[in-house]
């Protein structure tokens, strides 16, 4: 099987698409690559599903590409006694490493990393951006906030920072375990998370030891600040949209992501653009003009 085209499509493989037939499906409608998601796959299922890429591969005689998304640090809250509660814009707040269920006045964050990079006026996005607190005071332990907008807040929320570098490594323990594991199997690219330095894809890069390549995802606004170090350091790029709209005026991530291309194709090095991509396909056969 021949493809002239240029455009390579990466598809991610889940639970309704973990079948030889339906990978099978995916590859011969058009798939080149496929994204095997760390984050939520055990090794046992991942094994399998590279052993399927590659039996399809062998039958016909096209190579596919392998790319195992490595999950990254995740930061988040923790639980509410009541499961959940309504923070109305203008009220205040406090984030703390106290582990006790919170209320309508606080919750646990247990990350002290965020308390020593966070100053008066940063900025805190809880669930994917709903709801957005300015840090009023904040201490070693704690932070004072006003809600900006408000909404409901539930227990293991996501939590960005989008105003500062956090000292935070881009590969957690379980990311240096799936790491190791990707490379023994064969996959063909590591996808790194939460990269804020060149000095986050060399880390990996020593471990991958040219096992496999480094696709750097950009996803922190610091990352943007430093792209030409980290293209420099990287084997291809993957622009998270998704991510970057959270942290980012939603505005500014078209010209952004228009700018990162040009330098990556200048580079000649790989750049993926993910999250949102023709989603208005998933209801209709046609995409929107948009």
């Amino acid at each position: 099987m021949k493809r002239s085209r240029n455009l390579k499509i990466v598809a991610t493989l889940g639970p309704a698409s973990s079948s030889y037939s339906a990978i099978k499906e995916m590859f011969v409608a058009g798939a080149d690559v496929f994204r095997l998601n760390m984050s939520h796959g055990d090794h046992k299922t991942i094994t399998k599903l590279h052993g399927i890429i590659r039996d399809i591969e062998s039958e016909f005689k096209r190579p596919i590409g392998i790319l195992a998304d490595l999950q990254g640090p995740k930061l988040r809250i923790g639980t509410f006694s009541r499961g959940k509660e309504i923070l109305e814009e203008g009220d205040r707040f406090r984030l703390d490493l106290d582990p006790s269920e919170g209320d309508k006045t606080r919750v646990c964050l247990p990350h002290p990393e965020i308390f020593k990079a966070i100053r008066p006026n940063s900025t805190l996005l809880v669930n994917d951006g709903k709801i957005r607190l300015e840090v009023m005071s904040c201490g070693k332990d704690f932070a004072e906030v006003k809600v900006v907008e408000g909404g409901e807040i539930s227990g293991h929320k996501g939590v960005n920072v989008p105003d500062v570098i956090l000292p935070l490594a881009a590969l957690s323990s379980k990311d240096r375990s799936d790491l190791q594991f990707a490379c023994e199997l064969g996959v063909d690219w590591l996808a790194l998370s939460f990269v804020q330095s060149s000095a986050d894809v060399k880390e990996a890069k020593a471990l991958v030891k040219g096992r496999a390549a480094i696709m750097t995802k950009v996803e922190k606004p610091a990352a943007i600040d430093q792209f030409d170090e980290i293209l420099d350091s990287s084997d291809g790029i993957m622009i998270a949209r998704g991510d970057l709209g959270v942290e980012l005026p939603i505005h500014t991530v078209p010209p952004i992501q228009k700018r990162l291309i040009r330098k990556c194709r200048g580079e000649a090095k790989p750049v993926i653009v993910a999250t949102q991509m023709l989603e208005s396909m998933i209801n209709s056969s046609t995409p929107t003009r948009a």
